[in-house]
């Protein structure tokens, strides 16, 4: 898993922290300094010196700020700017992304479902420092889109699956002979602030169904495919296994939660085009959970199956990739 390579500390005449926070900040769209704080400087007793520093790129143009919607005392919301995301593209070190963030996108009622996808990458990273695991800033990557039909992309949805976040953490664990294993765990993980109806969740799986056993096949007038079309599936050339799906859940008291989880279940059984159940591991947990737990309790209820709660690696070790 690469590590993030940061600008030379002389560019522009940012600190070192100035130049972590740039690409962060440009990866996740939206943070609050505790977040930044937690991610960049977790051994920090308050938020001073990353909102100092967040106040240097703010006189240089290169970040700027939001009123967060539901907080009285006027929280401030982050996010790179226009110039923000050039310096960052300059660097070479992240992938170019389509989406910028904008006054009006950080001011909208998208504010709390971008931080809580960015609550769940925090945990992550947080439980990673505490067992020894590699998990870092920079490790998840939102809505990266992915094929599942063949034909005219204006099919928007039905052409496309974009996950809420992909995630990718390395997890250690001993082996029988004293030494360690590396496993490479990548997750398709989507945020529910209990604002989806259960149908909804249901079509997202019925998404990561399709995106499971789609073949692409080429366009039209491009030759005949040979010996009967590509046989791949599209996921292979992107992941070493099939990544595993995470629902966490958010927005409602605990008991309302596990009611959601109940009906989903109930739903997701009912439903043939979701079996057989082995083809997705699937689970859903609290993000209330994932938080105060981390991703390797047994807090994740498997969406087919067996309703006992698990550990996110979902009892599926033989599927993890392992790294040297």
């Amino acid at each position: 898993m690469p590590r993030p390579r940061f600008l030379d500390p002389t560019e522009r005449g940012l600190s070192q922290l100035g130049q972590e926070i740039l690409p962060v900040l440009y990866r996740h769209r939206l943070l609050t300094a505790g977040q930044l704080t937690q991610l960049l400087r977790p051994a920090a007793t308050s938020t001073r010196y990353i909102r100092r520093q967040l106040e240097v790129l703010h006189g240089r143009g290169l970040v700027d700020a939001s009123v967060r919607r539901t907080s009285r005392a006027g929280e401030l919301l982050w996010y790179t700017t226009s110039l923000g995301c050039e310096v960052v593209e300059s660097g070479g070190e992240l992938a170019p992304r389509a989406y910028r963030m904008t006054e009006d996108a950080a001011a909208s009622q998208l504010q709390e479902h971008t931080l809580a996808v960015n609550d769940m990458g925090l945990a992550f990273v947080q439980h990673a420092r505490r067992l020894g695991d590699e998990c870092g800033p920079l490790d998840w990557d939102p809505e990266v889109a992915h094929r599942v039909r063949d034909g005219d992309s204006r099919l928007g949805d039905e052409a496309f699956l974009v996950p809420d976040s992909v995630l990718r953490y390395i997890h250690t664990t001993p082996t029988g002979d004293g030494g360690q294993q590396r496993m490479l765990l990548t997750f398709f993980c989507e945020i529910d602030r209990a604002t989806m109806s259960i149908a909804r969740l249901a079509a997202k799986l019925h998404a990561y169904a399709r995106y499971f056993r789609y073949i692409p096949q080429p366009a039209l007038g491009r030759g005949r495919p040979k010996a009967g079309g590509f046989r791949r599936e599209a996921w292979r050339a992107r992941y070493p296994s099939f990544p595993r799906i995470l629902l966490v859940l958010d927005g409602a008291s605990q008991s309302q939660l596990a009611k959601r989880t109940d009906d989903l279940r109930a739903l997701v059984a009912a439903d043939a085009r979701l079996q057989p159940a082995e083809d997705l591991q699937a689970g859903v947990t609290t993000l209330e959970q994932l938080r105060a737990h981390g991703p390797f309790a047994s807090i994740v209820t498997p969406v087919l199956g067996d309703p006992e709660p698990t550990d996110v690696l979902l009892r599926r070790s033989a599927a993890a990739a392992s790294v040297a």
